[in-house]
Parts: C-alpha cells; sequence; structure tokens
C-alpha cells in the first residue's frame, strides 16, 4: 500500500536523524534504493546523516557458507576475518576499517531465501545481528538492521513503520 511506504520511510528519517531507538527492524518499504519521503534514495539519505550503509541482497545466500561470504564482501571484512559465525560477531562489533561518524545502517533484502533454505542459519544470523547491534548502541555510531519484509515477515522482529 502507498501509505505503508510513506509511514516505513518517515520512521527511516526518523531513525538516521536519532528520533527513533536503533534495533533489528522489519521495513515494509522497497529494498531496492528507491525514492523516500524527502525524494533521495535511502542509501543518499543514510549517507548525508553519516551513516555507513550496507547492503545484503540475500538472493545468493542459501546458507550459512554462502551467506558469511555475501557479508564478508558487503562489509569488506578484513581478509581472513569473518570465516564463521564467531568471526562475523566479532567483525559486527568492531568495523574499525569502515568508519562512520553517525551510526551503521545494514539493509538486508530477500533473507528469506535463507530463512526457508536453512533456517538455522538464518537465526544465527538474526542472533549475531542483534548482538551487533546491543553492542553498538549507547555509542556515538549506533547500527540498525532492517530486514525488507514485502510479503514476508519474521516473527519476534519489530517493525518499522
Amino acid at each position: 500500500m502507498p501509505g505503508d511506504d510513506v509511514d516505513a520511510n518517515r520512521a527511516l528519517e526518523d531513525l538516521v536523524e536519532g528520533r527513533l531507538k536503533p534495533g533489528v527492524y522489519q521495513w515494509r518499504a522497497p529494498a531496492a534504493p528507491g525514492a523516500g519521503v524527502s525524494g533521495a534514495a535511502w542509501p543518499e539519505r543514510a549517507t548525508a546523516a553519516g551513516w555507513k550503509t550496507f547492503y545484503l541482497n540475500g538472493r545468493r545466500a542459501r546458507d550459512t557458507e554462502s551467506f558469511l561470504r555475501l557479508c564478508a564482501e558487503v562489509f569488506e571484512l578484513p581478509e581472513g576475518k569473518g570465516g564463521d559465525w564467531d568471526g562475523l560477531r566479532d567483525r559486527l562489533t568492531d568495523l574499525s576499517w569502515v568508519p562512520s561518524t553517525g551510526g551503521y545502517l545494514v539493509m538486508y533484502e530477500a533473507w528469506a531465501e535463507l530463512a526457508e533454505a536453512d533456517q538455522r542459519a538464518f537465526r544465527t544470523a538474526l542472533d549475531v545481528f542483534t548482538h551487533a547491534v546491543e553492542t553498538w548502541q549507547d555509542t556515538a555510531t549506533p547500527m540498525t538492521v532492517l530486514l525488507s519484509s514485502i510479503g514476508v515477515e519474521v516473527a519476534g522482529v519489530p517493525k518499522l513503520g
């Protein structure tokens, strides 16, 4: 519904401007970069607010190995780091090689690919993201993870917008 997109974009604007608590959320707006309330695409709006953005296209991640490879690429992990769940957890709570002045925004599109193919890996990924968000929560550079939820929802993950 068009009204849902406007609400979701307003919620995203509230997030990057510090009026909404960082967290792991479902986001009902289209994940692919597109026009928002202010006319700018979500990565540009977040970047303008000092946030470092990461876009995970989950269509290529249907198991633990492919998800970890995707994360290594998208988060520009240092060579040899993040090759397992513990390594990814450690790297996402550091991110010193990709500094940010406002925060970290992760958009995870097509997460249902992993959730349907490997439920355990998907739940572990959510745990890793939740840990990272909690670690960054009370810093000058909070992290938020948005799960694009058009037509599919994740039980236990709050909705943004």
